[in-house]
C-alpha cells in the first residue's frame, strides 16, 4: 500500500526549528548552501562552456565532425557512469572528504585539458574532469539534504539549488563564448581551475566534519567499471552509425557488447558480496523510479538542444562566439525566473504537477526551435522559443531533485543523489549521440548553411518529442498527490516541495 509521509505529523516536524533547518550539525547552514551553490553551478557550467567553443577547438586540435561531440560525451559519460559510486563512497568515507577530494581532482584536470595539444589529450582530460564532478556532485546534494531536512528551508534551499544549476548551464554557453572570442578556446578549460579552488577553500571552512562512517562491506568498484563501460560502449554504437548503419555487423556487435555489460552490472548489483553501487530496491519507490525515468529524458533533450543552437548561431546564421554566447543569456534568466516561479507554485502545487506542466512548457519551445531557417534572425528564431523553453525547465529543476530524494533512507541519501545525477549525464550523452547522429545524416555531406540548418532543426524537434515523453512519465508513474499546503501555525513552516510524496 502506498505511503504518505507528512512533515507535519513526522517526528521531525516535532523537533525544533535549529535542529529541523541544520541537520548537519556543526556546520553553517548558509554557508553550506553557498559552497553547494558554488559546486553545482561550476559542474553545470563545465557541461556547457565548451559548447559554443567546438568549432574553435575542432580547428585548433583537428577534430572530426563525429569525432567533436566526444568532446562533451567524454565528460558525460565518466560523469554519468560513476556517480553512483560517488554517491556511494559520499555516504561510506564522509561527505566531506569526498567533495574536497573531487574538486581536487577537477580542478587538475582542468588545467591539463587547458593545455592539450591533440584530441586525445582533451578528450582524456574532458573524461577525468567527469570522475571529479562524479565525486563532487552526489556529496555536494546530499549535503543539502541532510542540512536542509525539511519545512520552507528546504524548498528555499532547492529553488536555489535549481537555480544556479541552471544558471550554470545556460551561462556556462556565455561564459565560453566570450573566452573563445576574446582569450582562447583554451579558456574553456582554465576557467574551472579558481572555482574549484574557491569552492574546495569554502566547502573546508563551511561543511561540518563528518560523522564516524558506517562501513557495511567495500564499495562496488566491479559494478561502476561495468556500468561506464557499457554506457561508453553504447554511446559508440549509437555515434558510428553514420559509419556503419544500424544493421551492420560492427554497430550490432557493439550494441550487443554495451548490452551484455550492462546485464553483467545489474547481474553484480543482485549478487555481490560487497556493499551495492545501487540498492535495486530504490527503484520499486515510484518517486525514485519516475523521477530518474523523467531525468533521463530532459537530459537528453537538453544536451542535444544546446549542442544544435550554438551550432545554429555560428555555422548558420554567422554568429560570433561572444554575440552567441551573450545569445543565450535570455535563456539563463528564464531559467532563473522558473526556478524562482516553481518556489512559490510549490506551496500550492503538488510536484507532480510541476514536472508535467514545466515539462510540456519546455517542449513547446523546443518545438518552437524546430521551425529555425537560414536566414532567421535571433529575434525571429531563438529568443522567443528560448524564453518559452527556459522558464519550462526551470519549473522542472527544485521538484524533480526533492521528489527523487524523498522518502529514502538518511544513509542512502548519496547514493539517491548519485542516481538522479547519474540519470541526468547518461541521458545527455545517449541523447546527444543519438539525435547528433540523426541530424547528421539529414544534413548529409554537404556543410552549406541549409543543410546545416535542416539537421540541426530536426535534432530539436526530436528534443521536444523526449519532454513529451517526460511529462507522460510524470503523468503516469508518479502519483497524484495533495498540494503542499502551509501550516496554520506562525513557526517557519511552509512544507517542503517533497514533504507530501508517495512511497512504496
Amino acid at each position: 500500500m502506498p505511503v504518505t509521509t507528512d512533515n507535519e505529523t513526522s517526528p521531525l516536524a516535532l523537533k525544533p526549528r535549529h535542529e529541523r533547518v541544520a541537520g548537519n550539525p556543526g556546520g553553517r547552514p548558509g554557508l553550506t548552501l553557498a559552497a553547494v551553490a558554488v559546486v553545482q553551478f561550476m559542474v553545470s557550467l563545465d557541461l556547457s562552456v565548451v559548447n559554443v567553443g567546438l568549432p574553435q577547438i575542432a580547428a585548433g586540435l583537428g577534430f572530426s565532425a563525429v569525432g567533436l561531440t566526444w568532446v562533451i560525451h567524454a565528460y558525460a559519460l565518466t560523469f554519468g557512469g560513476l556517480l553512483l559510486l560517488g554517491g556511494k563512497a559520499a555516504d561510506r568515507y564522509g561527505r566531506k572528504r569526498v567533495l574536497l577530494l573531487g574538486l581536487a581532482v577537477f580542478g587538475l584536470a582542468s588545467l591539463v585539458g587547458g593545455f592539450a595539444q591533440d584530441p586525445g589529450q582533451l578528450v582524456a582530460a574532458r573524461a577525468v574532469q567527469g570522475i571529479g564532478a562524479a565525486a563532487v556532485a552526489p556529496a555536494a546534494l546530499a549535503l543539502l539534504t541532510s542540512t536542509f531536512p525539511t519545512g520552507k528551508a528546504r524548498v528555499r534551499a532547492f529553488g536555489v539549488w535549481s537555480a544556479v544549476n541552471a544558471a550554470g548551464g545556460a551561462l556556462g554557453v556565455l561564459i565560453g563564448g566570450v573566452l573563445t572570442q576574446y582569450a582562447s578556446w583554451r579558456w574553456v578549460m582554465f576557467v574551472s581551475v579558481p572555482m574549484a579552488a574557491g569552492a574546495l577553500a569554502l566547502a573546508w571552512r563551511a561543511v561540518a566534519a563528518d560523522p564516524p562512517p558506517i562501513r557495511n562491506g567495500r564499495p562496488d568498484v566491479l559494478g561502476a567499471i561495468l556500468a561506464t563501460a557499457g554506457i561508453a560502449l553504447l554511446v559508440l554504437g549509437v555515434v558510428r552509425t553514420d559509419q556503419y548503419p544500424w544493421t551492420s555487423p560492427i554497430t550490432l556487435t557493439t550494441l550487443a557488447g554495451a548490452a551484455a555489460l550492462l546485464a553483467a552490472f545489474v547481474y553484480v548489483e543482485r549478487t555481490t558480496t560487497r556493499d551495492p553501487l545501487i540498492r535495486l530496491g530504490l527503484f520499486a519507490n515510484r518517486s525514485v523510479a519516475g523521477a530518474n525515468a523523467y531525468n533521463l529524458l530532459v537530459g537528453g533533450a537538453m544536451a542535444s538542444a544546446f549542442y544544435f543552437m550554438s551550432l545554429y548561431l555560428q555555422l548558420v546564421l554567422g554568429t560570433g562566439p561572444a554575440l552567441s554566447g551573450l545569445e543565450f543569456l535570455p535563456f539563463a534568466l528564464g531559467v532563473v525566473a522558473g526556478s524562482i516561479l516553481a518556489i512559490k507554485l510549490g506551496y500550492r502545487l503538488a510536484p507532480r504537477t510541476l514536472l508535467i506542466s514545466g515539462g510540456l512548457l519546455t517542449a513547446a519551445g523546443f518545438a518552437w526551435f524546430g521551425l529555425i531557417s537560414p536566414d532567421g534572425t535571433f529575434i525571429t528564431d531563438v529568443l522567443g522559443p528560448s524564453i518559452v523553453a527556459s522558464v519550462g525547465f526551470g519549473l522542472c529543476l527544485g521538484p524533480i531533485v526533492s521528489i527523487a530524494t524523498a522518502g529514502v533512507a538518511p544513509h542512502e541519501t548519496g547514493a539517491a543523489s548519485g542516481l538522479l545525477n547519474s540519470s541526468r549525464q547518461i541521458g545527455s550523452s545517449l541523447g546527444l549521440a543519438a539525435l547528433g547522429t540523426v541530424a547528421h545524416n539529414r544534413t548529409g555531406q554537404a556543410v552549406t548553411p541549409i543543410a546545416l540548418n535542416n539537421g540541426y532543426a530536426l535534432g530539436l524537434t526530436l528534443s521536444a518529442a523526449l519532454l513529451v515523453a517526460a511529462a507522460l512519465i510524470a503523468l503516469i508513474v508518479l502519483r497524484r498527490t495533495s498540494p503542499p499546503a502551509r501550516s496554520a501555525s506562525n513557526d517557519h513552516t511552509g512544507p517542503a516541495v517533497s514533504d507530501r510524496v508517495s512511497v512504496e
